[in-house]
């Protein structure tokens, strides 16, 4: 069905669900292997960066991180991904921030972007944020999508910097209701 890290998939629909709709945890092989074709046809296909930058540790089983898939009527058209931010000074975090969570790979279908989904990936992802202890939670921004963002209650901090050869920005929120 797929290779290794749904690497080389595409998107599936699910026969068992076709009007599943909505954005959920990861839970199974098919659903991992929909969130990566996702960050695959974004990422890798759409803005040229190279899958063995794409997929690093974090997406390993049993890697300290969370994957989210949404779907459309049983496609997958979003993903995403939060672990524990670093521990170390970076780009991640603050020094003056509580425990802090680090949002990656929010990807959206091209066909399904302004349609909300970004928001419900984002929605879904600080939900599971909250109930794990974290207080905020950072992220690296593409420049081109600050705006959404920024909408979204984000903060932006720092100079802007490279990661894969597209300009990001560092941006954080504080989590309202932490556990």
């Amino acid at each position: 069905m797929t290779s290794e890290r749904g690497r080389d998939s595409v998107p599936t629909e699910h026969p068992e669900e076709p009007d599943r709709t909505g954005v959920f945890v990861v839970d199974t092989d098919a659903e991992r292997d929909d969130a990566f074709a996702v960050r695959r046809s974004v990422f890798v296909d759409e803005q040229g960066v190279a899958a063995e930058i794409e997929y690093d540790e974090y997406d390993d089983s049993g890697a300290d991180a969370t994957h989210f898939v949404a779907y459309a009527d049983g496609v997958a058209v979003g993903a995403a991904r939060l672990r524990p931010a670093d521990p170390e000074p970076s780009p991640d975090s603050r020094p003056d921030g509580g425990p802090t969570g680090k949002v990656e790979r929010v990807a959206v279908a091209a066909d399904r972007r302004g349609n909300g989904w970004g928001r419900r990936l984002i929605d879904a992802v600080e939900a599971r944020a909250r109930e794990a202890g974290f207080e905020r939670v950072a992220l690296h921004a593409q420049t081109r999508v600050r705006g959404f963002y920024d909408r979204l209650g984000y903060d932006a901090y720092g100079t802007e910097f490279e990661e894969a050869g597209i300009p990001h920005i560092a941006m954080e929120t504080e989590l309202d209701g932490g556990v």
